[in-house]
């Protein structure tokens, strides 16, 4: 079909650039694509957080287009029910009053956080234009899975919430197609929630394996397992932890990379144990990223066993791009799980049990064949369906669509 003049794009997301990690470069990638298109973009965000869950310098605004809002919100220290209602609630307060803000056609709103649905809505009342809501994680259940103190208190008002404005949403896009049943059951028509994809985000690695090696501090015979991104409640990285205590070869070295509202706490458990085969390492920029990844020898995924269809690590699509096997300790039926799966990119166990993930490191360590099959998988994986081409051309299918739903008619003020 096509969109055959430029349009007006309101897109709200409280992740953006300079966040290096999660939901924010996704959410300034495709602000940037649409801009590319000609198409006029306006984004309401708030301050730079994730995923040190502290507030980082705010850049000024060198283009017009995208157009960027920064609005202040709370930002939590410790993984609450509270500290996220407060979260929540201050950039929904502070978002509102950036929607007095010119007309535009249409309007996307991305998930997490929830406040970014609700922003959307309220912006599709005032303007009466359709509204788009993108779902990166499912709110709902994640109240009640992370593990969050208070939690499973809020969980229900967060669901209400939630199917509250994906019912009234006129297109939904969910990155995971278990995402669909949740949604399908909270009342959205089969017929407007549409599967897209994140993209792989792989830059040239920056320098050798053996320069990121050395500069890690990785000796040439380390077997070095590698959990990168956030260190959080949903993690559950103790089981880590734990699995580095049963393992008995000494060249096989658990690496934690990244930063989160969990990791001094996991730095200072892992002292206490005096752990001589784990070790934890800062975020890494780009380039020097994509070679820590080809650097290691095996990718960790590890979420809570509780944690099922309500998120998608966006950390996958670089595991698999990096050509290294993945053990994933995840719960079996959780979207994690089936996406390794159906890339035959790694293994799959049950979360949890710290004995298991260490006789699966064992055991890639003892078959280099295994781990070499594995890491071509995650290759051709994404090569196949992780382009950044190909991904944006189903978020521009998303566009077409609410385009198409006109104004008089649209669900999304209603």
């Amino acid at each position: 079909m096509g969109i055959s003049s430029p349009v007006s794009i309101l897109l709200i997301g409280i992740n953006y650039a300079p966040e290096l990690t999660g939901i924010g470069p996704y959410t300034t990638g495709l602000a940037e694509h649409f801009a590319g298109q000609g198409h006029s973009v306006r984004v309401v965000t708030g301050v730079p957080h994730y995923p040190e869950w502290r507030r980082g310098r705010v850049p000024s605004n060198g283009s017009l287009n995208p157009r960027v809002s920064r609005q202040w919100h709370f930002v939590p220290r410790k993984p609450t029910a509270l500290g996220r209602m407060l979260y929540e609630s201050s950039w929904l307060f502070s978002g509102t009053r950036a929607l007095m803000v010119k007309r535009p056609q249409v309007v996307i709103g991305v998930i997490p956080s929830l406040s970014g649905g609700v922003l959307a809505w309220l912006a599709g009342r005032k303007f009466r234009v359709p509204v788009g809501l993108i779902f990166q994680d499912l709110m709902g259940p994640a109240a009640a899975e992370s593990g969050y103190r208070g939690g499973g208190r809020v969980a229900g008002l967060t669901r209400s919430a939630e199917a509250f404005v994906a019912r009234r949403a006129d297109g939904v896009a969910t990155i995971s197609d278990g995402f669909r049943a949740y949604l399908e059951l909270a009342g959205v028509p089969a017929e407007r929630i549409t599967r897209v994809r994140n993209w792989t985000r792989f830059e040239a690695p920056g320098e050798t394996t053996d320069r990121t090696r050395a500069r890690l501090g990785w000796a040439p015979t380390d077997f070095i397992c590698l959990h990168a991104g956030n260190m959080g409640q949903k993690q559950g990285l103790d089981n880590l932890l734990d699995a580095a205590q049963l393992i008995r070869d000494p060249d096989v070295k658990i690496v934690l990379t990244g930063d989160g509202n969990d990791r001094g706490r996991l730095m200072e458990r892992a002292e206490a144990l005096k752990l001589r085969n784990l070790s934890f390492t800062g975020l890494q920029p780009p380039g020097r990223f994509e070679a820590m990844l080809r650097a290691a020898d095996v990718l960790l995924v590890h979420q809570r066993g509780s944690v099922g269809d309500m998120a998608l690590p966006s950390k996958l699509t670089a595991y698999f791009a990096a050509g290294r096997p993945v053990v994933a300790a995840v719960a079996p039926a959780s979207s994690a799980a089936h996406e390794v799966q159906a890339a035959g990119a790694g293994v799959v166990i049950n979360a949890d049990e710290p004995a298991a993930i260490a006789r699966s490191l064992i055991a890639i360590r003892e078959s280099p064949e295994t781990a070499r099959r594995l890491g071509l998988a995650g290759e051709e994986h994404a090569r196949r369906f992780l382009s950044r081409e190909r991904a944006l051309r189903e978020y521009d299918r998303l566009l077409e669509n609410l385009l198409a739903v006109t104004a008089p008619n649209a669900r999304s003020y209603g």
